[in-house]
């Protein structure tokens, strides 16, 4: 059987690790053994509802993560609205609806 994957290098998705994390980031590309991110956020709770914070506070926000695919319960394209709010925490460009 062949399984289509949703989504592509240079999205934005979401990844649940094994740890309870949610981590949103753009996809540079997936191997069989990781997956390489960039940019990649945290889902945070705030005042006003979710909210995105670095994955790491000590490396540069800028820089390349690899993560494991086995530290990865699953991995889907991100939801609008929260993939919108992603882009504009990352670069600054605010996307119109």
């Amino acid at each position: 059987m062949l399984i289509e994957s949703s989504y592509k290098d240079g999205d934005v998705v979401s990844l649940k690790l094994s740890s309870g994390e949610e981590i949103v980031a753009r996809l540079d590309s997936e191997t069989p053994k990781e997956y390489t991110l960039k940019k990649p956020m945290v889902l945070i709770m705030q005042k006003e509802g979710l909210g995105l914070a670095p994955y790491m506070y000590s490396v540069k926000p800028t820089s390349k993560f690899n993560i494991l695919v086995n530290s990865v319960s699953c991995i889907a394209k991100t939801e609008t609205d929260i993939a919108d709010q992603y882009t504009a925490t990352t670069s600054g460009i605010q996307l119109q609806p």
